[in-house]
């Protein structure tokens, strides 16, 4: 984990801002947000939708949320991509996808969002929006970690998920490096990390399969956990590729420690914010 001085103010360990929510889906950025502030993060902010942003600011009170403008039948509105922008201005990474939803406006945000220059996590809808979005790799100028599961893969990639699972390590390197390759020289690496039993985090050349997990993590909002941890150590000054394997690392030990409690029937996406601080501790100095 990275070290803190003595003298340290919130504004030093990264500014997070989670872009997602719709209804139905308001636990999915909170957890998110939720995570990076366990995970060290000094500010995180939510934007969410207007019909739900209140909703979602009450499940994350230690973190501060924006509305994105919504049309009168709660779908988001194109005046959310400049209410972005402004939110985004004063973060040093962006966690975009959790409970998004999809559509046309969350595809443009996506879009949006690769063609800045801040670093992006890409979890969940931001993924299927991903998916739709054509030559996206070609536009993409900012340091981004994809986080998908083998079904999310499969759609970004066009394959099967047997075949994905057959082969999950090979799979991930080799769309890596299709990716990076898509995106020209001078653009920051792309990490792939795919998610699962042996979580493999890729950007074509290094390569790191996951040890810590456990069954009872295959439970709603896990994911979003991971997302949120994963930004928040970029947020602190890792390198995405060492930010995505660490974090993948805590999120399976906290999973572990919790199951370990719990039993892995038991285990919930909340319990992993409960445990992280624990698999954190022993990497803290």
């Amino acid at each position: 984990m990275p070290s803190r001085a003595l003298d340290g103010h919130k504004g030093d360990y990264g500014r997070v801002l989670v872009v997602g929510g719709s209804r139905g889906m308001i636990g999915a950025p909170a957890l998110a947000a939720n995570a990076a502030l366990r995970g060290g993060a000094g500010l995180v902010t939510v934007a969410a939708p207007e019909t739900v942003q209140l909703a979602v600011a009450t499940l994350c009170p230690c973190a501060t949320s924006v509305p994105l403008s919504c049309e009168a039948d709660g779908s988001l509105s194109a005046l959310c991509l400049r209410e972005l922008n402004n939110a985004a201005d004063g973060c040093d990474v962006l966690a975009v996808g959790p409970g998004m939803g999809t559509g046309v406006i969350q595809k443009n945000l996506v879009q949006a969002a690769l063609e800045g220059t801040r670093p992006l996590v890409l979890d969940a809808d931001g993924l299927n929006n991903l998916a739709d979005l054509d030559g996206w790799q070609t536009i993409r100028n900012c340091p981004l970690v994809l986080t998908p599961h083998p079904g999310e893969f499969a759609r970004l990639t066009s394959s099967g998920i047997e075949q994905i699972q057959a082969g999950r390590e090979p799979a991930a390197v080799e769309a890596a490096l299709e990716w990076n390759r898509l995106s020209g020289q001078g653009v920051a690496p792309l990490v792939c990390v795919l998610k699962g039993a042996g979580t493999v985090v890729t950007d074509g050349q290094r390569v790191y399969v996951n040890k810590t997990g456990n069954p009872g993590m295959a439970s709603g909002g896990s994911g979003d956990v991971l997302t949120g941890l994963t930004a928040a150590l970029i947020g602190q000054g890792l390198e995405p590729f060492d930010a995505a394997c660490l974090a993948a690392h805590l999120h399976g030990r906290a999973g572990d420690l919790a199951a370990r409690s719990l039993g892995p029937q038991a285990l919930i996406a909340t319990d992993l914010l409960e445990y992280l601080p624990a698999a954190m501790n022993k990497h803290s100095t």
